[in-house]
Formats: C-alpha cells, sequence, structure tokens
C-alpha cells in the first residue's frame, strides 16, 4: 500500500491516476497519452517548438516555465527543497520527493505486465521496453539502437571519441563515468567489493559477481555448438567467437583485431606507451595487471603455485605450468623440421635456429652473434669482466647467478638432474641433456661442409677444424 497523503481531495484523486494506469488524455498528433490534462499541455509544447521562456543570464530558451527555473538554479546553486532525512537539497521539489523513495522505499510506478515496481516513472517508462522490445533511440552513424537515451549517448562517443571523464590523478579520459570510478581504484588500490563466502574482496562488482559463481558451481549458460556451459552471458557470447572466428574488436592504429575488448585494450597499449599499474614499492609500471601482480610477488615473496609432486613453488602460474611438464614428460610444441618436441615454446624456438643457423642477438662490442639472448648476455660479461656472484666456499667468483649455482654443486655434490632411462645424474641440466642423446641417438649439429652431425657442439667443433686444417693445441714439451 501506499502511504502519501494530501492536503486535498483533488490532489489525492489526481495521485490515485499513477496507480491506476489510466491515461484518458490522449495527443492527436501522436499515440502518447497522459494521465493528467496538464501533463497533456506541457507534451502539446514540445510538438509546437515554441520556447517563449527566456534565461536572463545566457542565450538558452525553454518551452516551460518549470524548465526555466530548474536552469536559472544551475547558475544561482539555490535548491530550496531540503530533505528532512539526510542532508541533501534540490532544486526542484519533483527532485526531493523521488529522493524521499529512497528512504521510504515507495515505489508507485508498477508495472502491468509483470511485478516490478519502479520509484521513478522514467524506470518504469524503460523497463515496459524490456516487454515490448521498443528500441527509441537510434543512432544515425550505424545501424544500432538503444531502449535506453543514457546508454544511447555512451555508444555514440564510440563514434565521435569523446572522453569527458578525466582522472584527477594522471592524463587519462573515459567516456563513461564508471570507467573512470572503476579506473581510479587502480591509484588507491582500493577493492570494496566483498565475497561474503570467503576473504576475497574486488575492485569491480563484475568481477565479484564472477567470483561468485565459483562457489555455487552453477553454469545456466550453454553453448549450442560444444558442450561447455558457463556461469555468465558475456562469457558464453566470449566463448562463441571461438566457433565463429568472429573478432568485433577492432585497433585503430594497426590491421590487429580482438575476440575480447580488453585484449584490444591491453593491446592498444603497445601504440601509447601508457602504463597503468604503477607498483607502490619501486618506481616500475606495467599494462598489464597480471605483469603487475606478478611483479609485486618479487616484493612479498609469495609464491601461491606449490607443486603436489615435488615442494618447489612458484610466483608465475605459467612457469608452474612449465615445471609440472618435467614430471609429467609433456611436450607440446613440435618441431616442424624435424621429430624433436618440446615442453616450452621458448626450447622450441631456439631449437629451430639449429636448423635456419639464425644468429639474431649480435654483441655490440665485437662481431660475435648468438641463438640465444642467454648465451649473448653471458658472453658480454667478458667484454667487462664484472663477476659479481662469488662462491662462499673459496675464492672463485662468475659473471653469471647460474654459472655460480653450479659451481657451487661441485663443493656440495648434489646432481639434481636424473635420467630417466639409466641411473646417472648431473650436476647441470646441459650435461644431462648431452648424455640423454646417448639414449636417442639424436645428433643435432651437423656440419655444414660434409653429412656428418654430432650430439655434442663441442664434437662438431673439433670436427671443423679437419675441413680447414686448423690445429689450435700446441704441447710445450
Amino acid at each position: 500500500p501506499c502511504d502519501t497523503y494530501y492536503l486535498s481531495n483533488g490532489l489525492l484523486i489526481r495521485h490515485q491516476k499513477i496507480h491506476t494506469g489510466k491515461t484518458p488524455y490522449q495527443y492527436n498528433q501522436c499515440d502518447k497519452a497522459f494521465s493528467r490534462k496538464d501533463n497533456l499541455i506541457v507534451h502539446q509544447v514540445t510538438h509546437s517548438g515554441e520556447k517563449p521562456y527566456q534565461c536572463n543570464q545566457y542565450d538558452k530558451a525553454l518551452s516551460l516555465n518549470s524548465d526555466l527555473i530548474r536552469h536559472q538554479r544551475t547558475h544561482t546553486g539555490n535548491k530550496p527543497h531540503q530533505c528532512n532525512q539526510c542532508v541533501k537539497a534540490f532544486s526542484l521539489k519533483g527532485d526531493l520527493k523521488n529522493h524521499q523513495r529512497t528512504h521510504t522505499g515507495e515505489k508507485p510506478y508498477q508495472c502491468n505486465q509483470c511485478v516490478k515496481a519502479f520509484s521513478l516513472k522514467s524506470h518504469l517508462i524503460t523497463h515496459q521496453r524490456t516487454h515490448t522490445g521498443e528500441k527509441p533511440y537510434q543512432c544515425n552513424q550505424c545501424d544500432k539502437a538503444f531502449s535506453q537515451k543514457s546508454t544511447f549517448i555512451n555508444h555514440q562517443r564510440t563514434h565521435d571519441g569523446e572522453k569527458p571523464y578525466q582522472c584527477n590523478q594522471c592524463v587519462k579520459a573515459f567516456s563513461l563515468k564508471m570507467y573512470l570510478k572503476t579506473y581510479q581504484l587502480t591509484h588507491t588500490g582500493e577493492k570494496p567489493h566483498h565475497c561474503n563466502q570467503c576473504d576475497k574482496a574486488f575492485s569491480q562488482r563484475s568481477s565479484l559477481i564472477r567470483h561468485q559463481s565459483s562457489h555455487s558451481g552453477e553454469k545456466p549458460y550453454k553453448c549450442n555448438q560444444c558442450v561447455k556451459a558457463f556461469s555468465q552471458k558475456s562469457t558464453l557470447i566470449n566463448h562463441q567467437r571461438t566457433h565463429t572466428g568472429e573478432k568485433p574488436y577492432q585497433c585503430n592504429q594497426c590491421v590487429k583485431a580482438y575476440l575480447l575488448k580488453n585484449h584490444l585494450i591491453t593491446h592498444q597499449r603497445t601504440h601509447t606507451g601508457e602504463k597503468p599499474y604503477q607498483c607502490n614499492q619501486c618506481v616500475k609500471a606495467f599494462s598489464m595487471k597480471s605483469n603487475f601482480i606478478t611483479h609485486q610477488r618479487t616484493h612479498t615473496g609469495e609464491k601461491p603455485y606449490q607443486c603436489n609432486q615435488c615442494d618447489e613453488a612458484f610466483s608465475q602460474k605459467s612457469t608452474f605450468i612449465n615445471h609440472q611438464r618435467t614430471h609429467d614428460g609433456k611436450k607440446p610444441y613440435q618441431c616442424n623440421q624435424c621429430v624433436k618436441a618440446f615442453s616450452l615454446k621458448m626450447y622450441l624456438i631456439t631449437h629451430q635456429l639449429t636448423h635456419t643457423g639464425e644468429k639474431p642477438h649480435h654483441c655490440n662490442q665485437c662481431d660475435k652473434a648468438f641463438s640465444q639472448r642467454s648465451t649473448l648476455i653471458r658472453h658480454q660479461s667478458s667484454h667487462s669482466g664484472e663477476k659479481p656472484y662469488k662462491c662462499n666456499q673459496c675464492d672463485k667468483a662468475f659473471s653469471q647467478k647460474s654459472t655460480l649455482i653450479n659451481h657451487q654443486q661441485t663443493h656440495t655434490g648434489e646432481k639434481p638432474y636424473q635420467c630417466n632411462q639409466c641411473d646417472k645424474a648431473f650436476s647441470q641440466k646441459s650435461h644431462l641433456i648431452n648424455h640423454q642423446r646417448t639414449h636417442t641417438g639424436e645428433k643435432p649439429y651437423q656440419c655444414n661442409q660434409c653429412d656428418k652431425a654430432f650430439s655434442q657442439k663441442g664434437n662438431l667443433i673439433v670436427h671443423q677444424m679437419t675441413h680447414i686444417g686448423e690445429k689450435p693445441h700446441q704441447c710445450n714439451r
């Protein structure tokens, strides 16, 4: 029941028409009808185009006196209508009435096709379009149409590039206020949306909703082309593009296109150089949130990815997955020129250079070039002579941390690299790889002057000297 009271019976009768939904006052030039005669008269002015009410501070003219009064208060800042339950005040009495419903919970505008009710008439009108399918706001630059004016205005900004919402802490600007609010949380680190089933919190409400489905396990959105199902409709739509191949998000600076909008946004930062994710413990900044989160673990020491087959833990999921392949033996990356396969893509790319002979990593201090960047870095230390990694058990020092670790195993006798085909073990991984070729018969090092091939690079180098006649090792006795 509605608990609104009125001074006169006439005002009560007028109010009750809201509840009946009757609109006896029909305009003869369009299909609109009204519950009150005065509303019909106001509407007729919109057809005549007449604007008799002129603002005396600006060149604006308005069709209704009430609109003029509302407009003039934007100049004066006058808000005479004060809420008696909170500190808010309004320039118009109607706005105050609408606001007071947030306190009373009153929803006088009832939908006649379902059980929903609304505090504002405009919300009812918008809702009714979900029943009728009406989309009166048509974009004149594309074929899209919208049921809400606000959604239509937001869409138009995708055409004109307008970004009126400026961040007050950096140069970023946004087309929607909600995008600005979400972005500003990257500066504050605030996560206001808390899960009521665990201790996780999120900066965006949409992220919380997605997370909560992990508790319920419910997946009502089913793909009609495969057996997959999803907890979110948006995730289903994104998945369906893997079937259609559709990439609707096109970069306006290059030819790349993407399945997901957030992938496009991340890609565009390669053009702008923007790095919005700033570490609060050092000067580093990142273009991707995932890289930012991974970096923060270098400060906290957190390693959330624990191997269930050994005691190793990892700060990055990708490193964890790669590690697991050392246990299960999976090698998903197959060379297309030979039978070799690898557990990591980077290993495949490095291996393929043995076929092409390509050495893309050039030393800037001499004419040497290398197939691997890590080999170049090791080589460059031979120019600087710097050896910052010192052994704590002898006086040896090394230019690379990995070389120090390998050396320390000569003191401990540790041999962590175990052959899975015999009982031999090695202190260095490269020694294990060389050894395993005795089992596989693989000879990846091919002489370019004859048909001989070798399992170890050192043997190839020795062999090549037989072609050039070089004998570098002189006896001094």
